[in-house]
């Protein structure tokens, strides 16, 4: 074994923060652009993860005790129960001596020991990243696209244009507003909508649909009170009948407020066609124009073939951060 690989935990601050001084080395080269966590934000996704389902890292150390390598495993428990994902990075000055093979064999080798049968990968859209994960015996599945607004230079004058043209469109709906979790009467209202993200492409990859229970929700809620997030919702409902329609999530770390996330925006199938997407995502920028002074970035995350969404966000000056490529083979 060229290091020593041991498993990083959430009360462990000292390798919380070693883990993203090394996240922030790799990308400095990698991917200067991308939005990575503070030492807390770790330790909140090891201890959390999205909704209480988290992942484990594990840290690859010389003799010496010198950090050059990182391990992240994602096993679900919800559903896709075959699947084991992983991420590697490795010190840049430290690649080159197979210390990323030896972390991917020893994802694989706890991927068998889970019995999981099938094993993913993401790495950042980059030629060397493609070849050592295609040496591997990988093959590329998705392409995924992280892109970013700028809150400081959105043109407010745009968005409440479009905002004005989706209420238009969408006069049978009201916007319903709110902030961490959800009244217990909405609740099974919002399984239905949430599963809608189902609908979004999937490519190649070989998983099934993310299944969503009341449970998985507060879990999911209970989560991003662990991270320090205050969770902004926007929901399209139907005047008529009650029926929730549509929503969009945004979360803004209580740390670092300037920096929001896209968690989700999604329309139920039956109330497409009435521009409630555009419709949740102007309304909640419009939200958070009042809420949330201090925030000027906001990201998201999309397949790169989901062109009803993209075409949104592209009239929201949205530009693209980076590109990722996942990756599976089989046990």
């Amino acid at each position: 074994m060229i290091v020593e690989i041991s498993e990083l935990s959430y009360e462990d601050a000292a390798g919380c923060a070693d883990a993203v001084a090394l996240l922030t080395a790799t990308h400095a080269v990698d991917c200067p652009a991308a939005l990575l966590p503070t030492p807390a934000g770790y330790a909140a996704n090891l201890r959390y993860g999205w909704d209480l389902d988290p992942g484990r890292s594990y840290l690859a150390r010389e003799a010496d005790g010198t950090l050059v390598g990182l391990l992240q495993l994602y096993a679900p428990t919800y559903d896709n129960l075959n699947l084991v994902w992983i991420e590697v990075e490795v010190h840049p000055d430290h690649r080159g001596r197979g210390i990323g093979s030896e972390l991917v064999r020893y994802g694989e080798q706890l991927a068998g020991e889970l019995g999981r049968t099938s094993f993913g990968i993401a790495a950042w859209d980059l030629p060397k990243a493609d070849a050592f994960v295609k040496r591997h015996g990988f093959e590329q599945k998705a392409v995924e696209v992280n892109r970013r607004q700028d809150i400081a230079t959105l043109d407010w004058a745009t968005v409440q244009k479009l905002y004005d043209e989706a209420v238009l469109a969408s006069a049978d709906y009201e916007l319903v507003r709110i902030i961490g979790a959800l009244p217990e009467e909405m609740l099974e209202g919002m399984v239905a909508v949430t599963a809608s993200i189902n609908d979004a492409p999937k490519d190649d990859l070989d998983i099934e649909d993310d299944v969503f229970t009341p449970e998985r929700l507060r879990a999911y809620e209970e989560a991003r009170s662990g991270h320090n997030q205050t969770m902004y919702r926007v929901i399209a409902r139907h005047r008529t009948t009650g029926e929730l329609a549509g929503h969009s999530v945004v979360t803004v770390e209580r740390e670092r407020p300037h920096i929001a996330e896209q968690n989700d925006t999604a329309v139920s199938r039956d109330h497409r066609g009435h521009r409630l997407g555009a419709l949740v995502k102007t309304g909640m920028l419009l939200w958070l124009r009042e809420a949330e002074p201090a925030l000027t970035q906001l990201d998201t995350w999309n397949a790169e073939s989901n062109n009803h969404m993209i075409a949104i966000n592209e009239q929201l000056n949205y530009f693209v951060v980076a590109r990722a490529v996942d990756y599976q083979k089989s046990l």
